[in-house]
This record gives structure tokens, C-alpha cells and sequence, in this order.
């Protein structure tokens, strides 16, 4: 039993060192209008492991703390991490289909961050950076290429790693 709780902490740590680590490639760009976040691609790690919930909730809030966000911004941002990453995990349980469940769980941390932080910069910073449909719409986009186009190195290497087991 300690066994698993040690593998789990140190799973979770892992990932939540991982995701900072990789917001630094990106920095430049890993925050405003347009972010794109490599970082993102771990979202998907709940697909496969419980661990990433916590991992990927911590990772999140350093990273919103060293990019300079604002309090709501850092507390607010975590937590829709948190609920992407409960979603995409409900969804590794119940999609088989390898493709399929890196499509459907890539879903929610691209809608949910697309949706809700525009509203979050709103009443971090009292305006929008520019009408919330274009936060909107550069969020959809940036988070898509973020998840599916640098998720899918993350997925293979999964994949690779659990045959290996």
C-alpha cells in the first residue's frame, strides 16, 4: 500500500515538473492573446494515469505564477485545469479506442481554457484584451495546436512506454 501512494506522489511530481519545464521553450509566447503552451500537451496524461490530475493542477499554478498572472488568473486557471483533467480522465475510462479517446479527451482542457479564461481576464484585468469571440477563437486555435499537434508526441511515447511494461 505505501508502495503505490510513493509511485502515485511521485508520478503526480513528475508531471507537475514536466509541465513547468516545458512552459519554458515557450515562454515568449506562453501567455496573452495567442499562447501557445507545449505544456499543454500533457493533458492528456489523464487519459492514462490518475496522477496527472494533481500533477498537471500544481504544474498549472506555478506556471500561471512565474508567467505573471494575476491572483484570479493563477487560482481560476488551475482549477479549470483541474476539471479538464477530472473530464479527460472519466473519458480514459470509458473510450477503449486509443484514437478516439486522445480526440474526445483533448476536448476539455481546448473548450473549457477557450471559454472561461476570457471571462477570467475579464475580471482579472477589467477588459478583455480584444472582444471576447477573438479570445475565444485564439484560444480554440492555440490550445487545438497546443493538445493535438504536440499531444500526439506525448500519446505515442505512452503508448510506447506501456507496451515496454
Amino acid at each position: 500500500m505505501k508502495d503505490k501512494k510513493v509511485q502515485f506522489i511521485t508520478r503526480a511530481g513528475l508531471i507537475s515538473a514536466l509541465y513547468v519545464a516545458l512552459v519554458f521553450p515557450s515562454f515568449s509566447f506562453a501567455s496573452g492573446f495567442f499562447q501557445i503552451r507545449f505544456c499543454e500537451a500533457l493533458t492528456i496524461l489523464p487519459l492514462f494515469f490518475i496522477e496527472a490530475i494533481p500533477g498537471l493542477f500544481i504544474g498549472c499554478l506555478i506556471v500561471n505564477l512565474i508567467t505573471g498572472c494575476a491572483l484570479i488568473d493563477i487560482i481560476l486557471g488551475a482549477l479549470i485545469t483541474l476539471v479538464a483533467s477530472l473530464l479527460t480522465f472519466v473519458v480514459g475510462k470509458i473510450i477503449k479506442n486509443t484514437v478516439l479517446k486522445f480526440i474526445v479527451g483533448g476536448f476539455f482542457p481546448i473548450i473549457l481554457n477557450a471559454f472561461l479564461l476570457p471571462l477570467i481576464w475579464y475580471l482579472a484585468y477589467g477588459k478583455l484584451e480584444i472582444v471576447y469571440i477573438y479570445n475565444v477563437i485564439s484560444l480554440l486555435i492555440s490550445q487545438s495546436l497546443s493538445i493535438y499537434l504536440f499531444g500526439i508526441i506525448v500519446l505515442i511515447s505512452v503508448k510506447k512506454l506501456m507496451k515496454t511494461k
